[in-house]
């Protein structure tokens, strides 16, 4: 704390950062006196009937790549679900789904190899 107070005794508390007196006020007329004269050229352009119909074009075939993109998402996933619903009968005679085996599987938290190995020994008995 005495240090701080020695150097604050030595150089002052005023701030040695100053601006130029109506410095402010003149800034923005002297640079807009350093600026070149803009010129105005006016060019007038005939916008012919494709520049006004390109946008439309383009968002129909977004449109349709869209729905090609759906259609072919939805013949994929078709097929996955038709061949996880594969129905297997069990010892007694019930139907049992391969969607209820997964969902038995799952809930068992077992790793691959454990259950691997589980059947293995369960198949040697």
């Amino acid at each position: 704390m005495k240090e701080e107070d020695e150097i604050l005794k030595k150089i002052g508390k005023e701030s040695s950062f100053k601006v130029p007196d109506n410095y402010f006020e003149n800034l923005t007329s002297e640079v807009m006196s350093k600026l070149p004269e803009k010129e105005t050229i006016v060019a007038h352009r005939e916008v012919g009937r494709w520049s006004k119909l390109k946008p439309l074009f383009y968002m129909a075939a977004m449109f349709v790549g869209a729905a090609l993109i759906i259609k072919v998402a939805s013949v994929e996933l078709g097929s996955n679900v038709s061949s996880t619903l594969n129905i297997t009968e069990n010892m007694d005679g019930d139907m049992i789904t391969d969607q209820y085996i997964s969902e038995a599987v799952n809930g068992s938290m077992m790793d691959d190899y454990s259950l691997y190995v589980y059947l293995t020994d369960a198949s040697a008995e």
